[in-house]
């Protein structure tokens, strides 16, 4: 049975007043006897309930972080980030991963308030709008982080999705691409769809049809981009392109090319977004935009327990720049042709 604050008293000889004070740091207590309570606490291996300090009114130094899929490096990197940051400010992270599902995102929320944590960090597109202004009563300070929502006033970090979404595609039609494979999800968060309208505003503004692109939707693992893509190659032949929203969809991209006997980039182009660890790992090594995912998550970890301590009167959105990347999975028709020849 674990030891109480009960427990520490009766063995110190001491009043459980005084036991409190010495596990927070308040009071006058005389030297010996601190040490002496102490000496018992590291004897008894005694750990201080943080939900009991939180039902006291004390913080917990807890923060709650919501993914959609920790497997995901762009937000495993994320996470580790945030994890540093609070470390270095004696916070603790609970990580909770919500698949992309509504009533995970929804139930993970009131959990996270269950426990008491301080603050919340929220990486997820919480698509039930409604619940999430009803939780936003407990008053409880929020932050989002690589996403966007126009329904709550929050701390924000983020990165220029639009412009991200329009460097990649300009990149691919400069290069002489037109039938250009858009690989995302469900389309339903503000990063997915912002990087939509920057892949249609490049090409309207090099004068190429909208219809010329192909819009292959529903995927959230490498599976499910290879089996997608794989099919949108059989049934389009003309696609010599692809824009992937993430790392991930774009690994999945360029094994369903090469197992259409499609050669990268000689036959088929791919870019990615993110640049995780994973962009330099590929084979071969993926053109993709960079977003600063470390620079994001200290960023919106730090708002939030400047928030949580008091520090912040108004809320604030960061928007930081992202930057493609050229690496070898892209190149111009002409190149791909003469690659093809061999002359």
């Amino acid at each position: 049975m674990r030891p109480t604050i009960y427990d520490i008293a009766e063995r110190a000889e001491v009043s459980i007043a005084t036991v409190s004070k010495v596990i927070n740091n308040k009071g006058k207590i005389g030297e010996k006897t601190r040490q002496r309570v102490l000496a018992i606490m590291d004897e008894l291996d005694y750990q201080p309930s943080t939900v009991a300090s939180a039902l006291t009114g004390k913080q917990t130094n807890t923060i709650g972080l919501l993914v959609p899929d920790i497997a995901n490096s762009f937000f495993a990197e994320l996470a580790r980030s945030v994890e540093d940051t609070g470390h270095a400010s004696s916070f603790n992270v609970v990580i909770c991963n919500t698949d992309n599902n509504p009533e995970k995102e929804i139930q993970y929320l009131w959990w996270l308030n269950q426990k008491r944590v301080d603050g919340i960090i929220l990486g997820t597109g919480i698509q039930n709008s409604k619940a999430l202004q009803d939780f936003m009563k407990q008053k409880i300070p929020l932050a989002l982080v690589a996403r966007d929502a126009s329904t709550i006033d929050v701390d924000t970090v983020l990165v220029d999705d639009y412009r991200g979404g329009y460097e990649a595609t300009k990149h691919l039609l400069t290069a002489g691409h037109i039938r250009i494979a858009f690989v995302v999800g469900e389309m339903n968060n503000s990063s997915d769809t912002e990087r939509l309208k920057g892949f249609y505003e490049a090409y309207d503004e090099h004068g190429v049809s909208r219809e010329e692109a192909v819009i292959v939707k529903d995927n959230n693992s490498i599976g499910d981009a290879k089996n997608s893509m794989r099919q949108a190659l059989q049934n389009d032949p003309a696609i010599t392109a692809v824009f992937a929203l993430n790392d991930f969809l774009a690994i999945g991209c360029i094994q369903a090319g090469k197992e259409a006997g499609r050669r990268v980039p000689g036959d088929l182009s791919v870019v990615g977004f993110d640049d995780t660890f994973i962009a330099t790992l590929s084979d071969p090594p993926l053109t993709t935009v960079a977003q600063p995912i470390l620079e994001m998550g200290r960023l919106v970890t730090q708002m939030l327990i400047d928030r949580i301590g008091g520090k912040n009167e108004t809320t604030r959105t960061i928007i930081l720049n992202p930057e493609l990347h050229v690496r070898e999975t892209t190149a111009g028709i002409k190149e791909a042709e003469r690659d093809v020849t061999g002359s």
